[in-house]
């Protein structure tokens, strides 16, 4: 499994473009995707932050939705004044989610879209994440 959070604040004045964008983006991905499991937005406190939780059976699923015309062609930058994507591994016994793939492979198989997007969202689990998972599992 692989999930995600997504934290953006947007420009001013962007709160109603951004959020019909997410309407379509989210419909678009629960009608299409096989591995997507949550695929949520949500409004944050602090004025014009909006909260996204991703979570896909595996990073392939991941991927197959990042490259998605519905979500690689879209103007969600165009609204971003902050944006950023963490990864996140459930706990558990306190999550139904399990354990996070935060890593991916390049594969000749697949476009120049797909890898590029490979190389810029894999990471290396945190240590920290692998002591715990040893102990808790």
């Amino acid at each position: 499994m692989s999930t995600l959070l997504a934290k953006a604040k947007l420009k001013p004045e962007f709160e109603d473009f951004f959020e019909n964008i997410a309407r379509k983006v989210f419909r678009s991905t629960h009608d299409n995707e096989s591995a997507v499991v949550r695929y949520e937005y949500f409004r944050g406190t602090d004025e014009r932050t909006y909260y996204v939780l991703l979570s896909f059976e595996n990073f392939d699923g991941f991927m197959t939705h990042q490259v998605a015309d519905y979500h690689h062609n879209v103007d969600f930058m165009d609204c971003f004044e902050e944006f950023r994507l963490e990864w996140l591994d459930p706990v558990n016994g306190a999550s139904p989610l399990v354990e996070s793939e935060t890593e991916g492979t390049v594969d000749p198989s697949h476009d120049d879209l797909w890898n590029n997007y490979v190389k810029n969202h894999s990471e290396t689990p945190p240590k920290w994440w692998l002591s715990l998972r040893s102990r808790n599992s």
